[in-house]
């Protein structure tokens, strides 16, 4: 499958057009999926050492880190107060962006599979909620 990547005024507008269809205000939460991307620096993290606790669907909880010397947009991914690594750079602009306007982010384990490369081994699923 081709990934879409959507600038922020671009994901604003989509997630806009998603809340009127569903009914706006009087809609109850909706969640959408916008990003799945692989977990990029497991290999430098907790990952390895907590792969046997973390289970697909567990909640991970995103942290912007705009002031990071090597990615001014990364976005830190947390299993349970523990480091796991981050949004690979190249996926990570509109998901920042949204976070730095307050959008509310949320994260779950979308997979997982014992691979020799750590690029491989945990998939993330990034959704928007309002």
């Amino acid at each position: 499958m081709d990934a879409v990547v959507l600038n922020g005024a671009a994901m604003r507008f989509l997630l806009i057009s998603f809340w009127l269809m569903a009914g706006g205000a009087e809609a109850q939460t909706v969640r959408i999926l916008v990003q799945q991307s692989p977990l990029a620096g497991a290999q430098y993290y907790e990952t390895k050492a907590l792969w046997n606790d973390m289970k697909p669907d567990d909640s991970l909880t995103l942290i912007r880190e705009p002031d990071n010397v090597h990615d001014r947009q990364a976005v830190r991914v947390e299993w349970q107060g523990h480091k796991l690594g981050f949004l690979p750079r190249a996926e990570n602009r509109a998901v920042a962006s949204e976070m730095d306007q307050g959008t509310r982010v949320e994260a779950r384990i979308g997979g997982m599979v014992p691979h020799k490369n750590p690029w491989r081994r945990v998939l993330i699923d990034v959704f928007v909620t309002f």
